[in-house]
Formats: structure tokens, sequence, C-alpha cells
């Protein structure tokens, strides 16, 4: 018993003393979605304090394909040391809804960090829409059924359940989904005109908004938005209980030491801190909201993933 003992101390040290060492070499940030969006700003932003921070590299690389799934599966393959994150995010804890198999456990083969910012989908709409209200679009919507259409970044992203939750709870809606490979080409359908109706990000959209390109019914978030303080929440237009948030966050491969991932979590959440790094995402539109620890970001994780399923059944989806 004694032999285990010293065993385990012996290990409990050795852990310890990795994390003091560490990194021992560039920490890589993938992101498994294009470069552009949200997750790529707050990446990179956050890699440029941490290597101010830490003295060693932190680079980001945007693995891109298959709605996330690849970057995914690239960190839960890799090494469990911390130099290999992934940003685990919404779309990620939807994935085991939408597709009926995918490469990895969305839950057991990571080590979730932290979170790092919430980001509001909004309800927008081309000028041309008659109506300026949530309740009024609602109205619209039952007196028009099948007549209205609203786009998203593609079937099963989280903007396109953000709106199958909405119809859901607007006492189901009959408003026509129309899927976009990516937020790009809705926006500028959305300001032409081609598309009626978006649900999308705020960040993306803001310029067009305050350029009076495009009107906004509703935030989707709990709380309003600092960029669009006058804009109000779904719930507070009507709606009881709506909420639902862009988000993301460091995840490691599942099996990394504890110590190495408490170390993570202290230089991530002291980058978010960094003013350079606090102005750029405000000023894009985002809440930067860290977790409590790492172990309150796996709770939500899990409660996340938990929750979607429901969601897509009763939207009509099915698992690809």
């Amino acid at each position: 018993m004694n032999r285990l003992i010293v065993l385990v101390l012996a290990l409990g040290f050795a852990a310890s003393a990795a994390a003091q060492q560490f990194p021992t070499r560039p920490i890589h940030i993938v992101a498994p979605y294009a470069a552009g969006g949200a997750m790529d700003l707050t990446s990179r932003a956050v890699a440029a304090a941490m290597t101010e921070a830490l003295g060693q590299q932190v680079v980001v690389e945007n693995r891109t394909g298959g709605q996330g799934l690849i970057g995914a599966e690239y960190v839960a393959r890799a090494k469990p040391d911390g130099h290999t994150v992934v940003m685990y995010s919404d779309a990620l804890a939807i994935s085991p809804a939408i597709f009926a198999k995918i490469p990895f456990d969305p839950v057991k083969d990571f080590a979730p960090v932290t979170n790092t910012i919430l980001g509001s989908h909004i309800i927008a709409a081309h000028p041309s829409v008659k109506a300026n209200t949530l309740q009024e679009l609602i109205a619209l919507a039952r007196s028009e059924p099948g007549k209205l259409a609203f786009g998203s970044p593609g079937t099963g992203t989280p903007q396109h359940l953000a709106g199958e939750l909405f119809k859901q709870q607007a006492g189901g809606l009959d408003i026509v989904h129309v899927p976009y490979r990516g937020g790009g080409q809705l926006i500028i359908d959305l300001v032409g005109g081609q598309v009626p109706l978006g649900l999308i990000g705020l960040p993306p959209t803001l310029p067009h908004i305050k350029a009076g390109k495009l009107k906004v019914f509703a935030v989707t978030a709990r709380k309003r938005s600092a960029s669009l303080p006058d804009v109000p929440t779904v719930e507070e237009a009507g709606l009881a209980g709506y909420e639902t948030v862009q988000w993301f966050g460091p995840a490691a491969p599942a099996g990394t030491p504890k110590p190495v991932v408490d170390r993570l979590y202290a230089e991530f959440v002291r980058a978010l801190k960094h003013p350079a790094v606090v102005d750029r995402l405000t000023q894009a539109g985002l809440e930067i909201a860290p977790s409590a620890s790492p172990e309150a970001y796996g709770e939500f994780i899990r409660a996340e993933v938990g929750r979607w399923p429901a969601i897509v059944k009763a939207a009509g989806l099915k698992p690809e």
C-alpha cells in the first residue's frame, strides 16, 4: 500500500512539474471553420496575447470541413499534452443530433478548458419586409403561411436551429428555410432582398445594420447586445424562455493531465482580459465570457449536447 501511495504521489509531482514547464513547444489552436468569422477573430486575438505572455508561439490553424468535424476529430486524436486544442463550439455540440454517426464522442473525447465568448444570433430582414417588431413578424407569418422564407448559413447550423426553435415557440410558424453554404452569400442576398429574412450571427451583419441596409427584430441571447442596445431579445419580444447563443472555447484531447488543463485555463482567461483582446472582440459585438472553471465548461458542453436532439426532432430533421 505504501508503494502505491508513493507511486501516486510521484505521478502527481510529475504532472505538476509538466504543467510548470508547459508549454515546451508551440501551442496550436485548431479552428474547425473558415477564416473571417467570429471564431477566427477570437482565436487570433487570443493567440497573439498568449504568445506575448508565454514567450512561446501560439498558432491558429483553420482545419475546415465536415461542418467542423474534421478539425475536431484531428484534435480528439492528437497527443494529450496540451499543445493542441480545438475551439469547441455550439455547432459541435449540435452535431450528434444532426449526424447519424460522428468520428468521436463529443463529450468523452475532449478535456474542456474554457468558453471564450458569447455572441448573439439575430432575426434580421430586408427593409422591404412589412413588419417592424417581432410580434408583427409573427403576425405576418401567420397571415401568409409558407410565403416567408428565412436564410441560414446551412442546414443543421446553430443559426438554422435557432430559426426552427423560433418557429416552434411562436406556435408552429410556416416559414420556409433556405440553407446557404456559409454566411457570406446569405448576407449578400439578405441585403439585396433575394431572401427576406435571415437568422445569422451579429458580428458580420453589424455594418449593414448600422448602414440601414438591414433591420433587426430581435437578438436571440437572453440579454440585449451592447452593440444594439435598442433591439429587444426574443424573450423580451414575447417568447418566454427562448435563448440561443453562439459560443466556443478551447478543449484539449481527453487524457490531458489536469494540471496542464488548469494552466491552459489560466492562460486563456488571462488573454481574454488583455486590453487589445477586449477592445477587438467588443468592437465586433462579442461578449467575453470565460467559464468559471474547466469543470464548469464541461458541464455547459454536456448540457448543450443534451439540449438539441428534441429540437431537431421537432423540426422534422433526420440525422444524415
